[in-house]
Parts: C-alpha cells; structure tokens; sequence
C-alpha cells in the first residue's frame, strides 16, 4: 500500500514538473516576441513626441524626437553604473510645448559632476532630442532607497524627481538621448542598454527531466518486489 502511495506522490510531481515545463516553453515564447517588438521600436524611425497624453510603460523603447528648452538649473544627478565605469546620469526637464519631460542626457564621470565642468555641454534656446521613451524606475536601487530630501538619488524616478525639483505636471516616462555627440562631449548619450534575460528553455528543461526522473522512480517503485 504505501509503495503505491509513493508511485502515486511520484506520478503527481511528473506531471506538475511537466506543467512547470511547459508554462517555461509559454514564457520563452512571449519573451522571444518582446524582445522582437523592442527590436523593432529600438531601429523605427523616430516619431515626433507631441503629446503625453496616453503616454507609459507599454511605450518604453519607442524611438522619439522631441523639441523645447531644458531647464539646466534644475537637473538631477542619478547614481549609473555603465561601460565607462561609475558615474551620473544627467537628468534635465526639457520644457515643450505639451509640457516637461525629463531626458537623460547620458552620463558623466564623476569629475564632471559639477555643471561648470561641463558648461559647453548645455545649450540654450530651442534643441531637439532623439532618443528611446523609458520606464520610470520609483523606489531607488538595490538596497538604496532615492533620498529627495538629502539630494541622492539611485533611480531615475520620474514622479518623484518632479516633486522634488518643482517641475508641474510632467510625462511619467524619460527619454534617453541617442549618440548624438553634445558639445564639450559631455554628457555622453547612447548608452542605453537593450537587453533581456532569457533562460526559459534551460528551466523548461530542467522541470522536464525532473518530471522523467519522478516518472523512472514511480515506475522504479510499482515493479520493486516488497522486501520479505
């Protein structure tokens, strides 16, 4: 009796691990046609960013252009960790004729944190940017929460940096500026990383062999001959 209760134990975790297996093999699928959509936002030709109406997460990795004024006394510096090392991205309210909307204009190093290290490299008068449409990024980081109050921030969090710098009504998404070089060469742009994890066939096939193992043991167990 008890060796046909552990078959049976055997039999139900083959088939959940299978269930596991497949549900991997669904989400493998909806990552691939993810990571075609953005491919296909990331190369599009940008589209003029005239409106915030509407405008949100399901947008991120759009392609834009955008034109107005940016606000250089009100720029927020984020905590970045790229391929030229540590540093800050440089996030600047561009004021336009729909409303702000806050742009990263790239990063710098950390000897150029200071506005005047980098005079050349804010324009006045009308600029248009070419860029990628980004999701928020509320809280802070890994273990770091943002600290408006203090001035340290680890996220782009858009909302929250609005509050804090006063700027009004705001998009709730940023930009992050494309390549093209700014004057003085800082702050360096393009540095936006387009990437997915996607590891689901190995789980798929993990839970898989799970379920054939559970399924060899119940097999293994039903034809034991009971010890005497």
């Amino acid at each position: 009796m008890r060796r046909r209760l552990f078959a049976a134990a055997l039999v139900v975790l083959a088939v959940a691990f299978a269930a596991l297996g497949v549900w991997q093999l669904e989400r493998r699928a909806w990552k691939l046609g993810l990571i075609a959509r953005v491919d296909a936002r990331v190369h599009a030709t940008p589209r003029p960013l005239v409106s915030f109406a509407g405008l949100g997460e399901r947008d991120a990795y759009t392609r834009v252009r955008v034109s107005g004024t940016f606000d250089h006394g009100r720029e927020t510096l984020t905590q970045a960790l790229t391929e030229r090392g540590a540093g800050w991205w440089v996030l600047t309210p561009l004021r336009t004729d729909a409303g702000v909307v806050l742009v990263n204009r790239g990063f710098v190093p950390t000897e150029r944190r200071d506005p005047a290290a980098r005079a050349a490299g804010q324009p006045a008068g009308i600029v248009t940017v070419t860029g990628l449409v980004r999701a928020s990024e509320p809280g802070g980081g890994f273990l770091r929460r943002n600290d408006p109050a203090a001035g340290r921030w680890y996220s782009r969090d858009v909302a929250a940096i609005a509050k804090a710098r006063g700027l009004g009504p705001t998009a709730p998404v940023f930009v992050d500026a494309d390549a093209t070089p700014n004057p003085g060469g800082y702050p360096v742009g393009g540095l936006t990383v387009v990437t997915f994890r996607n590891a689901h066939l190995a789980y798929a096939l993990t839970w898989f062999a799970l379920s054939a193992m559970s399924l060899g043991g119940a097999v293994v167990v039903v034809r034991s001959r009971p010890a005497t």
